[in-house]
């Protein structure tokens, strides 16, 4: 276009310079003022097109940018998008694996009261012969409780088993030995009276009490003594008053505690504590 607009400013310079003798003065400087204004606007138009061009050359400069943090907002939306999905299928894998040990742990914890159970119905026909002033059975926090009073196996102030009271642990023996998945914790109590003669004091006798029935269980009716806790609590546990002869009575007792094994379950909450660290 520029070229174009040179080129008739050439003729025109020329035709003006053949007329310039025909014609008159006034009309000579009317086309050179023409011929001035021309260039002038010739000028200005280019100019304006340079500035557009500049203009253009920036606008297209500036799409390059959007477009390049356009795409670099894309890949970083998808990044995180692509992110978050596989955390939430973390998420949902952990989820579904922690109802899976959920669903597992149930299961045992009600196989681990069913064997509670079926283990306390087996004392209690092992046991069926002695009346409930000399021992009860009874079941509590998942384990078994066999409480014997001192008047089935004990003299008063004494940890030599009764004749009645070996009779009772072996037919006790005879389950633990045909059930070798079950822990024994043996555990002495007396009442609050204090000892007088052969023992130091209460500790001393509820502990003596229970190492006797843990040498009977062991050496007479053989049970594996790996599976045997033998404690005393001396007066300190009581299952009623020390202020009533009855209540004492009661209280002079020895527990045997029959736990079925755990190991299965423990392996488990183990696995699961070490899942989570």
């Amino acid at each position: 276009m520029l070229k174009n607009l040179a080129s008739s400013f050439t003729l025109l310079s020329v035709f003006v310079l053949l007329v310039t003798s025909c014609v008159p003065k006034r009309q000579l400087l009317s086309a050179e003022e023409t011929i001035d204004k021309l260039r002038s606007d010739s000028t200005t138009f280019a100019n304006r097109v340079s500035s557009l061009q500049s203009n253009l050359s920036d606008l297209e400069a500036r799409r390059t940018t959007l477009q390049q943090q356009l795409e670099a907002t894309r890949k970083e939306a998808t990044s995180r998008l692509q992110d978050a999905s596989s955390r939430l299928n973390m998420s949902q894998e952990q989820i579904a694996d922690q109802q899976r040990r959920l669903e597992q742990l149930q299961s045992l914890i009600d196989q681990q009261r069913k064997n509670t159970e079926m283990l306390r119905s087996k004392i209690n026909d092992a046991l069926v012969g002695f009346n409930s002033n000399e021992l009860t059975v009874s079941t509590k926090n998942g384990k078994v409780y066999v409480s014997l009073q001192e008047n089935l196996l004990f003299p008063s102030g004494s940890a030599v088993v009764n004749p009645k009271g070996k009779q009772a642990l072996g037919k006790l023996a005879d389950v633990l030995n045909t059930n070798t998945n079950i822990n024994v914790n043996i555990e002495g109590h007396t009442d609050s009276i204090p000892m007088r003669g052969k023992f130091e004091d209460n500790w001393a006798l509820s502990v003596g009490r229970s190492s006797a029935i843990v040498r009977i269980l062991t050496d007479t009716y053989k049970v594996d003594p790996t599976r045997i806790t033998a404690s005393g609590r001396s007066k300190y546990v009581p299952v009623d008053t020390n202020s009533t002869a009855e209540g004492r009575g009661k209280n002079r007792r020895t527990e045997i505690i029959l736990e079925p094994k755990l190991d299965e379950l423990m392996q488990l909450i183990q696995s699961g504590n070490t899942t989570g660290q």
